[in-house]
């Protein structure tokens, strides 16, 4: 299974591919979709748009996976994220691509075994998990590798809940 993970924004939105071998979890591309900041909006999400899109076809993807929107005490960045979420899933939509999304706290216990890791243990324990010879950088990239990671380490258990309940 081939995943792209996502650590969405519209500066900045981190993607990581990652693939599950065996039992081995190897990443296959990472970083940062990056948009100019004196940009209109609709341009900047249209970019982002086009990125994911190319990064599905380019990885022949299966599953897409992102970082849940955080409300933190800015609200107009907080709807700039989602906004930059919604291209993300139409891009996997058009492609009909099954989306799953984690909170910033699922993906730092998947990957480090604590929700409240800081940005440095996240980079070392996907750098140990996905055996990469430096740390991910920057910060967005190494956050989408870590959601695709999560992904990958919860996909099993969410395909088995999907068949238990249909």
């Amino acid at each position: 299974m081939r995943v792209l993970g996502i650590d969405p924004g519209t500066a900045n939105t981190g993607y990581g591919v990652v693939e599950r071998r065996g039992g081995r979890l190897l990443a296959r591309d990472g970083g940062i979709i990056t948009t100019p900041p004196g940009a209109r909006p609709e341009l900047r999400l249209t970019t982002i748009h086009t990125r994911v899109h190319e990064l599905i076809e380019e990885h022949a993807i299966d599953h897409l996976a992102l970082e849940d929107l955080y409300f933190g005490a800015n609200a107009r960045s907080a709807f700039a994220v989602g906004q930059a979420r919604g291209v993300v899933m139409l891009a996997a939509g058009q492609r009909g691509l099954p989306c799953a999304a984690y909170t910033p706290q699922q993906v730092k216990g998947a990957v480090c075994g604590n929700g409240r890791a800081d940005k440095h243990q996240v980079q070392r324990m996907v750098q140990t998990l996905l055996a990469l010879p430096e740390l991910p950088r920057p910060d967005h990239a190494a956050d989408a590798l870590a959601v695709a990671v999560c992904h990958l380490n919860h996909a099993p258990m969410r395909l088995a809940y999907d068949r238990s309940v249909a």
